[in-house]
Formats: C-alpha cells, structure tokens, sequence
C-alpha cells in the first residue's frame, strides 16, 4: 500500500489568525509539522496543501512538496480530497498543520490498523489527564464502543458521568487522520451534515453517513495550537 501524509494548512484559522505562521522553537508552525512528519520516515511522500503564498514560500523555502487549493473548502479532509484525486495512492494521512509535535509510534499504529481491510477511516484519542481539559469546548472529546469505534464526538464533555460510582474514562479526540483514498473521496462529495455544522467537528459527517472511525490510542501527542495559550503551552513543552 502506498501511504503519503498531507497536511492541510489554512491561513487564516477563525480562533487564532495566522497561528500557522507563529514561531516555535526558532522555526513557524507549519515548519515544523512539516520537519517532524517527513522525519518520521513513514511515508513515500509527504505535501503541505494550503491556500496561502505565505505559507507556499514557507515551506517551499526549506525544500518541502506544496499543493494550491483551487477552491474554498468547508474542512482540511476536503482540501486533502481536491488534492489527491488524481494521485495513484491508497492510504492518506492528515496530519493537521497546528500540530507540529508530531509523534512516530503514534502515526505508525495508525497505520497500521489499515491491515484490516474493514476499516475506511481511523484517528488518534488521548486520555484527559486534567478533568478540567474535559470542560474546554476547544477540545474534542470522543466516546468510543468496546472496540474503539467511535460513536459519537462532541465539543460537550462526554459521557455525562450520572453514576459518580462508575469508573468513566474521558478521551480527547486528536486532529490526525487516516483514510483509504476512496472513502475520502466520498466524504468531500457530502455535503456538509447537520452535527458538524452545528459542533464544527469534520469526521462527524462519517458517523453520519454510517462510517465509524477506529480509534488508536495515543498518549503522547502533545498541543494542538488552536489559539495563543496552546503556542505558549507547546513552547513550555519544547523548552
């Protein structure tokens, strides 16, 4: 299977404009997410797919692959869609653009849960270890069935823990994704549903055309950088 890794990267992002271009750790964002994907070794190729010159001559100033988005896209897996369709390959990997502390292990046990031919779509979830992480809307949760299928995702902390006796387990859903060509295809023709108009949440438009997401359990993702408290968290972080 040929597998490359894509990396949406809009400009202009509504919680924190710019943010991809910030600097972290002497590089920008994007650089660096660049740098630490193609280093994994993983991939037969590796593409920054963005709408903006600023982040084109970024990346292809350090050598990287760009691809120019033609049109306006609703999320990054339809920009990554536009810019596969024409490519020969089978497994895409969507590592998202505001997550430059990329993790190999991680991105390798995503992949590999493709060797089951069942599975379409699959993403990453880490385990809240601060209860109150649970509470903050800019973190995705995600609950998941007995085979770490994903059955519902919500910017709502989920499940509602009614039985303060029950052991609960709260995991937060991590941007990076994993999808056989095909099937990405077919989302981008969607148009965009109910649930994730109203959460802003893209992979909830596969939940609602009945395609579940294989949930790999990671713990050492590190910050997505959705606004300027989590580029000081991820400079914390490196420092």
């Amino acid at each position: 299977m040929k597998k490359i890794a894509m990396i949406p990267a809009r400009y202009q992002a509504s919680r924190f404009p710019g943010k991809l271009m910030q600097h972290l750790g002497g590089k920008t964002v994007i650089r660096m997410t660049y740098e630490n994907t193609l280093a994994t070794g993983l991939f037969e190729d590796v593409y920054v797919v963005t709408d903006s010159p600023l982040i084109r001559g970024e990346i292809e100033l350090v050598g990287g692959k760009v691809i120019m988005s033609k049109k306006k896209h609703e999320s990054g897996s339809d920009r990554i869609a536009e810019a596969v369709e024409n490519m020969e390959v089978d497994i895409i990997l969507n590592v998202q653009g505001d997550s430059p502390l990329v993790n190999t292990q991680s991105l390798s046990n995503l992949l590999q849960v493709f060797n089951d031919p069942e599975v379409k779509v699959a993403s990453l979830m880490q385990k809240f270890e601060n209860p109150v992480d649970a509470l903050n809307p800019n973190n995705v949760k995600v609950v998941v069935d007995l085979q770490n299928n994903s059955l519902l995702f919500s910017r709502h902390p989920i499940p509602f823990h009614r039985d303060p006796d029950a052991t609960l387990c709260r995991f937060e859903h991590k941007g990076v994704y994993a999808f056989r060509k095909d099937t990405l295809i077919q989302f981008s023709k969607w148009p965009v549903t109910p649930l994730e108009a109203a959460e802003k949440i893209e992979c909830l438009r596969y939940l609602e055309h009945g395609i579940l997401l294989k949930m790999v359990l990671t713990e050492k993702m590190g910050v997505e950088i959705d606004t300027p408290e989590d580029l000081e968290r991820a400079k914390r972080m490196i420092e």
